[in-house]
Order: structure tokens, then sequence, then C-alpha cells
């Protein structure tokens, strides 16, 4: 890991990189306005259950494996893998959240000449609009600044992590404070969550959450909502 590795990770893991992750609760929202959720200790069991049977079991893995298949110019791994992610979207609204940051990621690193040649490839392959998963575009930034893919599992949960610990602060079940205490506890759980995903093997990619998928799916006809999804 170099230090110019580091600091790209570090900016590829931003909540200010410009790709609308702050818009999107992942079914948050809507199980605190249902009252699932109602006290901070609530919301840190929640997105644990996520890291260690969602992250931990799909997006990591397949990370892992998408950076793989990128440093062995395999086309056709990286787009199964990227179709299988898609797949296992359990909601109309968690497939979105996946496309759109995707779209948004693209956006980017075209912008910053990165990658154009590989997403012409892949749209050509695909073409169907919005059938990218944002772990691919994440995938080929690692890949185009040379992170090792251990770093970068790293770097995907602290975003996802921070995202969501954002959410639930603009609900207002965090304050400032509290929000970091969440942050204390569910680091090490990020932790544990990329390294379980180094032992999950190909047929054991996959996740269930079924009140995730229930949360997400009512948020779709939510009423009044700030979130995306």
């Amino acid at each position: 890991m170099t230090d110019a590795s580091l600091l790209r990770l570090l900016q590829l893991s931003s909540a200010t990189l410009p790709v609308g992750g702050y818009a999107f609760s992942h079914g948050l929202e809507w199980a605190v306005d249902a009252q699932w959720l109602s006290t901070s200790d609530d919301v840190i069991d929640w997105l644990a259950v996520q890291l260690t049977e969602s992250v931990a079991t799909l997006d990591l893995p397949i990370l892992q494996r998408q950076c793989l298949a990128l440093s062995q110019d395999d086309m056709n791994a990286l787009i199964e893998w990227n179709r299988y992610i898609l797949a296992c979207r359990e909601s109309y609204e968690l497939r979105l959240t996946d496309t759109a940051l995707a779209d948004a990621m693209i956006r980017l690193l075209k912008g910053l000449s990165i990658g154009s040649d590989l997403f012409v490839s892949l749209n050509k392959t695909i073409n169907e609009p919005h059938q990218i998963s944002y772990v691919t575009p994440f995938a080929i930034a690692i890949n185009h600044w040379r992170i090792p893919s251990h770093h970068a599992a790293l770097g995907y949960v602290w975003a996802w992590l921070e995202n969501q610990i954002a959410a639930a602060t603009k609900l207002t079940l965090f304050g400032q404070l509290t929000a970091q205490k969440a942050l204390d506890v569910l680091i090490p759980v990020a932790e544990d969550a990329v390294n379980q995903s180094l032992l999950i093997s190909d047929d054991a990619i996959g996740t269930s959450l079924p009140g995730l998928a229930m949360a997400s799916s009512h948020h779709e006809t939510q009423y009044s909502r700030l979130f995306r999804s």
C-alpha cells in the first residue's frame, strides 16, 4: 500500500465523492417511520446485521472477484459478477440504489479519464441502461489506482457505513456524539465483515434479509421522505 494508493482510497471512500450516497437510506427511513427502530441501539443492531449478513456475504466477495477479473483482463467474469450482484438485490429500491450510484461513479471516472474504453465495452455487452452495479466501477477505480483489494474492501465498507450513520443522524436518531459512539461500536464489526468476506466461496455468495427487503419495498410508497431509498 503506497502513500499514493492510500490517498486515492481515501478519495474513493470519502463522503464528498459526488456519487449521491447521501440520498439513500437502504430502507432505514421507513424502518424508523414504522417504529421498527426507535433508539440508537436499534440502529446499531440494524446496521451490524447488514454488515455481517449482506455486505460481508455479497458486496465484498464480489468486489474481490471483480478486482481479480480486472487484473486478469477477464471481461466475462467482470460482467457475470455484475449481473449476479444486481440479481441479489431484493427490492426495486435496493437495485435502484446500486445502479444510481454506479451511473454517478461512471460519470465521475469518465471525467477523470479512467476506464472509458472499459465502460464502452461493458455497455456494448450488457446493452441495457442502468444495468451496472456500483461495485463494478468501484473495482475499476481500485484497479486503476492499484489499491490492494483488502484495503479496497475496507474503503468500501467505510463509505457504506458512514452514509448509513449520516442517514440516521438526519433522521434525528443520532446526535453528533452518539453517531461517533455508534461508529466506535460498528468499526470492529466492519473489520470482521471484511475478514469474513475473504472466506466466502463462490457458491455461498448472496444475502437474504427479509426485514431489509420489506422496509425498502414499503419505502417506495412512503408518503413523506427525505431519501430516494
